[in-house]
């Protein structure tokens, strides 16, 4: 099966001739995915919050969590992602390192006890800001498949024209920015010191941007050189919508368990701008041909898109167990449903029928732990999720594992974790040949910082 991915990890096929930038079903699925980024506490025990709250990052999965916590808080986060991405095209290695520094989260929960006669005994308001989806990376493959796609030169004067079906050598460089930033919006109470409930808004901002460029060298049987540039781009913007519920029930002062569902985001309009034409059988962008001492370039008209995109709902079921104030273990349960993407206000019959027939219910699991020793806290977490792609590998399902240490000042918090996450998919540049795509082997190590204030 044909598959494009890219470090936010994510895969799709393409049906064009030479769309080695990412199409609607490409950007289906990836505008669908989660970093689950948040504070260093979070991040350390890889998102397993669910049923424990207490953390701001928390209400971004169940927005009854906020209740948790006893005081009012603000919490500030950055962190700084290096990614190794490492491509193998026809038995060319190369390697792709690169290192990127963010404010991934930011925070901030109102504690309210209730003073009048109640069985509601208190309440909770949070405000969040993290980033979802980060989209900002790069990598190159160079190799020789051994087939030249690209045999003419425009202007040749020749009779008859050269054709230069010798493949020399072909190079591909991919190059992505932007990122989905949500704002989160969430209300939680307390019924007789057992349930909490709560409810969540979240505001999405959508900006990416893809630039590719891949190169060929080819020649014929005399020796004449053709070199061709074909240079894609596209550019992408829109805003999003979603709501979340949520409850946690403390069973036992030892064990407490939640549900969390969040619907689907709704972006009503997204924004494109690209120099190759998605609908067409012959998706071309800029074309640059060199040979010899002349050189000939084909443009396309920049096409500006308009669109609608519904990605899937998600289901959380939570459990934490509390061993008293010496430590915790949490796990939560991700189901998501990528057959359920749907883009509308266009012609998207064949992207639609893909989501429907190729991709699948996900089952995903996150598990942290969390250990303290007087004012010093150690975590640990693991993770797992899997691809959306039916016949995916298990390569392809993303594992991690993440570690992290806090300490309380007591009027203030200092928090550090370090992750470690990977991958490997296939990226296929040339979709209508039968080629081998480049595999990549994917690495992202992330060391997140966060300073929580008491309120």
């Amino acid at each position: 099966m044909k598959k494009i991915i890219i470090l936010a990890f994510f895969f799709a096929t393409t049906i064009t001739s030479y769309s080695q930038s990412l199409g609607y079903r490409d950007l289906g699925v990836l505008f669908s995915q989660n970093d689950e980024n948040g504070s260093a506490r979070f991040t350390s025990m890889s998102g397993a919050f669910g049923a424990l709250g207490g953390d701001a990052s928390s209400m971004s999965i169940n927005p009854a969590g906020i209740a948790v916590l006893k005081n009012s808080v603000f919490t500030g986060t950055f962190n700084s992602r290096n990614t190794d991405i490492t491509s193998n095209y026809y038995g060319s290695l190369l390697t792709t390192q690169n290192t990127f520094f963010n404010l991934s989260h930011a925070g901030g929960v109102l504690v309210f006890d209730n003073v009048y006669k109640s069985e509601w005994s208190k309440f909770a308001i949070g405000f969040n800001y993290r980033v979802t989806k980060d989209f900002t990376d790069s990598f190159i493959s160079q190799g020789n498949s051994g087939v030249a796609t690209f045999r003419d030169f425009p202007i040749d004067s020749n009779i008859p024209t050269i054709d230069y079906n010798l493949s020399d050598e072909q190079q591909f460089s991919n190059n992505y920015n932007g990122e989905i930033s949500e704002f989160n919006i969430a209300f939680s109470s307390v019924y007789q010191k057992r349930l909490y409930v709560g409810v969540g808004l979240n505001f999405f901002e959508l900006i990416y941007g893809q630039q590719t460029l891949l190169t060929e060298y080819n020649s014929d049987i005399n020796g004449n050189r053709l070199d061709v540039d074909l240079y894609q781009e596209n550019i992408t913007a829109g805003n999003g919508f979603s709501a979340n519920l949520g409850f946690i029930y403390k069973a036992h002062p030892n064990f407490r368990f939640g549900m969390a569902y969040q619907t689907p985001t709704w972006y009503a309009e997204i924004l494109q701008d690209t120099n190759f034409n998605q609908d067409s059988d012959i998706d071309i962008g800029e074309t640059t041909f060199y040979q010899e001492n002349q050189q000939y370039t084909e443009y396309n008209d920049w096409q500006y898109i308009s669109y609608s995109l519904k990605t899937p709902s998600k289901l959380t079921a939570s459990a934490a167990f509390i061993f008293g104030k010496k430590g915790l273990i949490s796990i939560d349960y991700i189901n998501k449903g990528y057959q359920n993407i749907k883009l509308s206000n266009g012609t998207f019959n064949s992207e639609n029928q893909f989501f429907q027939n190729e991709l699948r219910n996900t089952h995903s699991y996150n598990i942290g732990t969390e250990w303290r020793l007087n004012r010093l806290s150690v975590r640990g977490g693991y993770k797992f999720e899997q691809s959306p792609d039916k016949l995916a590998l298990d390569s392809d399902n993303l594992k991690g594992y993440s570690l992290g240490a806090g300490y309380n000042f007591g009027s203030f918090k200092l928090d550090l974790s370090y992750s470690d996450n990977n991958k490997t998919s296939p990226y296929n540049f040339y979709p209508n040949f039968n080629l081998i795509p480049a595999n990549l082997s994917i690495d992202n190590r992330t060391v997140t910082a966060s300073v929580t204030l008491n309120l």
